[in-house]
C-alpha cells in the first residue's frame, strides 16, 4: 500500500447520487458540488461551515 492511500473503502462519487438526482442537498453558499452532511439536528457544509438546523415537529 502506497503512503497516499487511505485504509478502509474508497468512496466513489457513485455513493453521492441516487439515479442521476444527489442524495444530499447542495451547498447553498458553495453551489454545485458541494453537499450538507446531515447529523441528528442539523445539516452543515464541510467547506464554509454554513449550518441549518433542523425543527422538531410536534
Amino acid at each position: 500500500m502506497a503512503k497516499t492511500e487511505k485504509k478502509g473503502k474508497a468512496y466513489t462519487v457513485s455513493k453521492l447520487y441516487d439515479k442521476g438526482r444527489a442524495r444530499n442537498r447542495t451547498c447553498p453558499k458553495c453551489g454545485q458540488g458541494h453537499f450538507l452532511a446531515q447529523h441528528k439536528d442539523r445539516v452543515t457544509c464541510g467547506k464554509c461551515h454554513y449550518t441549518e438546523f433542523l425543527t422538531k415537529k410536534n
